[in-house]
């Protein structure tokens, strides 16, 4: 097979073409500096699209995540519970703040936080007199985790649910959208998502008061006088005008990116899941007939033994001919930064990043393409039909 010379990318952006007008708009108006009214439409058109109260947009997804936690009151020494299948943001943002993260397992319906290994890790530390500041439950790869039972067992111990939902944006959990059931919700608008804004991130809550102070101290902590008063630590984490026109363009066109990528999936499953050896990540509905998954990233368990061949080999075979694939994310309680923090199960999460792989998935992926990476994954099943 012919090396193809243009790259096919694991995620790729997506533009739509409004995106440029309303970037003209922002360069016509001279408001290409942080803040200006494409921020506030943004906020209040992405607040309608997921079901918020109230929206801010910000820097990244990470400064989003940085300020739940500082609004949950998150400090140093403090204990703050994270999902550890997840990418490395969701946990520097704990330590950002001094704190400590102590890591949960996955289950296998889902993939993300294990809700009984969550109960039995809060129970224990009930009886040991301590209390976690926050949760931070993460919506891995657009699958919705069981939030009302996480939910249930944060309200147990009066503990602050934060939703990490930056891959998750057009997920749907029991008719709703993830990121809006706890205390603070936050998505991402990296490049890869399924929108971007080139760089920037979103944090919805229900809380007027904690979206109020959020943008307060996203803009540097500025109090209301005519000079630059401080009585609060600020940060530069408000988005600009150009990446907010961006990012509206962008949402207009969200139900269809998430079909698109879940047509991605579909073909994928139709096409490869004959191959022995090969599971695809399930879909976890909760029984309700309006959850679903956005497949932002198709992932998979390759079986070496049944497969024929490994992960890794599978992802060199696809890299040899120009093909982005990536690991699953290694959990959080194996990476070298985190090493000696505790967790509680970590055996599904090991197995995931062990035989997991992420395929290409953008929403623009060509059929033609799509069919090249099929065929490269079925001719390294040596157990199976090429």
């Amino acid at each position: 097979m012919r090396r193809s010379a243009t790259r096919i990318f694991l995620s790729p952006p997506h533009m739509s073409g409004e995106e440029q007008v309303l970037v003209a708009e922002a360069f016509a108006s001279n408001w290409v500096a942080p803040l200006g009214p494409h921020v506030d439409a943004f906020e209040k058109e992405f607040a309608q699209v997921v079901g918020a109260k109230h929206a801010v947009a910000l820097s990244s997804g990470t400064a989003a995540l940085h300020l739940a936690l500082v609004e949950a009151g998150v400090g140093p020494g403090d204990e703050v519970v994270v999902s550890t299948l997840t990418f490395g943001a969701t946990a520097f943002a704990v330590r950002y703040l001094g704190a400590r993260p102590t890591f949960v397992d996955s289950d296998r319906r889902t993939w993300n936080m294990d809700p009984a290994l969550l109960a039995q890790g809060l129970a224990d530390r009930k009886r040991a007199g301590v209390r976690p500041k926050a949760v931070v439950l993460v919506h891995l790869y657009g699958q919705p985790g069981d939030t009302d039972t996480i939910l249930q067992e944060c309200q147990r111990y009066d503990i602050a649910l934060i939703e990490d939902a930056a891959e998750a944006l057009g997920a749907r959990y029991k008719g709703r959208s993830p990121g809006i059931l706890g205390v603070s919700g936050v998505f991402s608008f990296n490049g890869n998502k399924i929108i971007t804004t080139g760089g920037g991130g979103m944090l919805v809550t229900e809380k007027e008061g904690l979206a109020a102070h959020v943008r307060k101290l996203a803009t540097q902590a500025r109090e209301p006088a005519a000079h630059y008063e401080h009585a609060e630590i600020g940060y530069n984490y408000r988005l600009s005008n150009v990446l907010a026109a961006i990012g509206r363009g962008q949402l207009r066109a969200i139900e269809d990116r998430v079909q698109a990528r879940r047509q991605v999936f579909a073909r994928y499953a139709q096409a490869l899941g004959d191959l022995p050896g090969i599971q695809f990540m399930p879909e976890e509905t909760f029984q309700h007939a309006l959850s679903r998954a956005t497949r932002w990233l198709t992932c998979l368990l390759i079986n070496s033994s049944a497969f024929g061949a490994t992960r890794d080999e599978v992802r060199l075979a696809l890299e040899a001919e120009n093909i982005e694939a990536r690991p699953i994310w290694k959990p959080m309680h194996l990476q070298p930064v985190f090493a000696g923090a505790e967790v509680i199960g970590g055996s599904v999460s090991e197995a995931l990043f062990r035989d997991g792989l992420c395929l290409p998935s953008g929403s623009a992926l060509r059929a033609q393409d799509q069919d090249r990476i099929i065929e490269i994954i079925r001719a390294t099943c040596s157990a199976g039909t090429p």
